[in-house]
């Protein structure tokens, strides 16, 4: 068994190098939340997914540890690098600075970009999905 909060390495291009860790927190007021952790020469991100009406965030009953579905049905595993790789990447796209970002916000766009990658024969204005 993995240990989730070890702290891992991505490399983007040549030679940047991103360190990455995944937590579930539970809060004494206010609702779980699943955190993406990327830092990157002492910068610091932290993506935020927090439950609620129509939002899963993993470790619930039906969920498993890095699972976020928004209440449009997206989801993704923060536990897969290359979903990491595609936030560090809209992280970058949106020029993000260090501190706490919404990662609902981040989610379609991420999902998006996947899709692409899954796809690579799509025209690229192609929304993603059957």
């Amino acid at each position: 068994m993995r240990s989730e909060r070890r702290i891992r390495r991505l490399v983007v291009g040549e030679g940047d190098e991103w360190r990455w860790t995944v937590r579930h927190r539970h809060a004494r007021e206010g609702p779980c939340q699943e955190v993406l952790t990327l830092s990157r020469n002492g910068v610091v991100v932290r993506v935020f997914f927090r439950d609620g009406p129509g939002r899963v965030v993993g470790e619930g009953f039906y969920a498993h540890s890095g699972l976020v579905v928004d209440e449009q049905g997206r989801s993704v595993n923060l536990h897969e690098p290359r979903v990491v790789r595609a936030f560090v990447d809209e992280v970058l796209r949106r020029r993000l600075a260090a501190g706490d970002v919404d990662g609902w916000e981040l989610l379609p766009a991420v999902v998006v970009r996947r899709a692409a990658e899954a796809t690579p024969e799509a025209p690229p204005d192609c929304p993603p999905g059957p």
